[in-house]
C-alpha cells in the first residue's frame, strides 16, 4: 500500500509541477493585469499543494518528485512556441492554460480511483482536487468570458 500510496502522489507532484509552471507562464505572456496576478497566485498556490505532496511522499519514507513531467516540459514548450507565432491574446493562453487544467483534473480524478490509498492520502488528494476543480472552473469561465467579450 505505501508504495502505491508513494507512486500515486510522485505522479500528483508531476502534474502539479506542470501546473504550477504553466501558470507561471501564463502571468508572464498575459497582457490584462488581472489575469497576470490571477495566473501568478494560482502559480503560488499549486507550488504550496506540490510541497504538501512532498511532505507526504517524503513522511512516507520516499523521495518525492521535484520535476514536472516530460509530456508537461513539451505541451509549455508548445505553448511557448504557440504564443510567439500567434497573437499572444489573453483568450489563446486561457485556452491553453484550460487544457492543462483538464490534465490535472483527470489525474487526480484518476489518483481517487486507487482502491489501496491510506485514509490520510486519499483525504488529501481528495483536498487538493477541490482546488483542481475551482482553478479549472475559474479558468474555464474566465475563457468563456473572454470569448464572448472578442477580448
Amino acid at each position: 500500500m505505501a508504495d502505491n500510496n508513494v507512486s500515486v502522489l510522485n505522479d500528483l507532484i508531476e502534474v502539479s509541477r506542470d501546473g504550477e509552471e504553466g501558470f507561471r507562464k501564463a502571468a508572464e505572456d498575459a497582457k490584462n493585469p488581472e489575469l497576470k496576478t490571477l495566473f501568478s497566485s494560482r502559480a503560488t498556490e499549486i507550488g504550496a499543494a506540490v510541497r504538501e505532496l512532498q511532505s507526504q511522499v517524503t513522511a512516507l519514507g520516499a523521495k518525492p518528485e521535484d520535476h514536472g513531467s516530460v509530456a508537461g516540459a513539451l505541451h509549455r514548450g508548445w505553448v511557448s512556441l504557440r504564443t510567439a507565432v500567434s497573437d499572444r491574446s489573453d483568450l489563446a493562453i486561457l485556452e491553453e492554460t484550460e487544457k492543462g487544467e483538464d490534465v490535472a483534473k483527470k489525474k487526480y480524478a484518476d489518483a481517487l480511483q486507487e482502491t489501496d490509498l491510506s485514509f490520510d492520502i486519499r483525504a488529501l488528494i481528495e483536498r487538493q482536487y477541490q482546488g483542481v476543480l475551482r482553478n479549472h472552473d475559474l479558468i474555464r469561465d474566465l475563457r468563456n468570458r473572454y470569448r464572448a467579450s472578442g477580448e
